[in-house]
């Protein structure tokens, strides 16, 4: 597992702050509640991580369920979180033998690295959701949108802060993946600051073979553009 969300799970806070994902999750629900989120909705988050985005989607919803395949981010979240249900479980493999109104992959659907991966994580989506229920899926790219980036930050805390440097570039055009660099600067008071480095492995993927695998899991798709130019992919499933 990755160092981000193993060893240093505990120091997620502070490389994004659950404030950080006011803006999105507040568009998130509003694509949601103007699809027609029913009263009283209850939601499942494949892949939840830190929870940040639950902080805010809960507001909306009666009932969450937050599952992610790292105890120790789920830790982080369930701090975040008292409120929200929690199971760890991989959402390729994940059954909860439950259903739900809307389904909720954020940018965790990005270590979806092959197709077959990418198909499991719909298929669990769509096994979790109600007749006429909702998926969302938040990509960070699609294939005709990407493009190499850099960015830095960080945040300070207790007695400690963090800052990163993040390094986006896809090495060979002619497969379904692309890279992010992390180098982490942990500083605790009272001990030097130590230097962590952290491959990520992403999938990238066209509009179209989206479009197709969820169509073939048995969806309803259609695209949406946020304010940061991604392709947020509304999942319907069928049924009254």
């Amino acid at each position: 597992m990755l160092k981000l969300y193993n060893e240093l799970a505990n120091w997620w806070p502070l490389l994004s702050t659950y404030e950080d994902y006011a803006e999105e999750a507040a568009f998130f629900g509003q694509v949601l509640s103007q699809a027609g989120l029913p009263p009283s909705s209850s939601l499942l988050e494949l892949g939840s991580g830190g929870g940040s985005n639950a902080f805010h989607l809960k507001k909306i919803f009666s009932q969450v369920t937050l599952t992610d395949l790292s105890p120790r981010m789920l830790a982080v979240s369930q701090r975040l979180n008292p409120d929200c249900e929690h199971m760890e479980g991989d959402m390729r493999t994940l059954r909860l033998g439950r259903v739900f109104d809307v389904v909720f992959i954020h940018d965790a659907i990005d270590y979806m690295i092959t197709s077959q991966d990418l198909r499991q994580a719909m298929e669990t989506a769509y096994v979790h959701g109600h007749l006429g229920g909702m998926a969302l899926f938040v990509p960070d790219y699609v294939r005709e949108i990407f493009q190499p980036s850099t960015e830095h930050g960080g945040h300070d805390g207790d007695g400690r802060a963090l800052r990163y440097l993040e390094w986006t570039y896809d090495p060979d055009e002619n497969d379904h993946t692309y890279t992010t660099e992390f180098v982490y600067v942990l500083r605790e008071d009272g001990h030097p600051a130590q230097v962590e480095h952290d491959q990520h492995i992403c999938g990238l993927f066209s509009r179209d073979e989206w479009s197709t695998l969820l169509r073939d899991v048995g969806f309803q798709p259609e695209i949406i553009r946020d304010s940061y130019e991604r392709d947020l992919f509304l999942a319907r499933k069928p049924g009254s």
